[in-house]
């Protein structure tokens, strides 16, 4: 696991951003995703966005894992900067691409009785629901997803 973080200014607004590279694998993104947590800028969110950022980078980092790198191993990183009240995110892998090279719609279908309840298939449902401004692009064999969430500091 990689780090690069620093403060930077940027026009009239000062911003905060870090950097991680991990490990394509499912106990590296957990490591990755505690140690981004109590990291700026994520430390000065708040208990809520902290969660709200938690919750989108888990369900992306995990699809990557398991579908991007599905065939071999690899490495993400992950950069974040905090300007004002925004968190800009964006995640690169090198490995295969989403199909149609869009990002799924992420709809939810009927849900039936609670014992046929499904186990998963909601995570591009929720990373939609919670992020704006939701990007994917293929540049050589790069896959870069970015998007955006409204923040606020906390107050301790």
């Amino acid at each position: 696991m990689r780090f690069d973080a620093g403060t930077h200014p940027s026009s009239s607004v000062q911003s905060v951003t870090t950097r991680i590279i991990i490990p394509a694998k499912e106990l590296a993104v957990r490591d990755g995703l505690s140690n981004l947590l109590e990291r700026l800028p994520l430390k000065a969110l708040s208990q809520d966005d902290r969660g709200t950022i938690e919750i989108v980078l888990a369900e992306a980092l995990n699809n990557i894992v398991e579908h991007a790198y599905a065939r071999f191993e690899g490495e993400i990183e992950i950069s974040l900067s905090l300007a004002g009240h925004e968190l800009k995110c964006l995640i690169t892998d090198w490995g295969l691409p989403m199909p149609d090279q869009t990002v799924p719609a992420g709809e939810l279908l009927p849900l039936g009785a609670f014992e046929d309840l499904p186990e998963g298939g909601f995570g591009w449902h929720l990373i939609r629901t919670l992020s704006k401004d939701l990007s994917y692009r293929r540049i050589g064999d790069q896959n870069l997803l970015s998007f955006k969430l409204d923040t606020k500091q906390s107050q301790h």
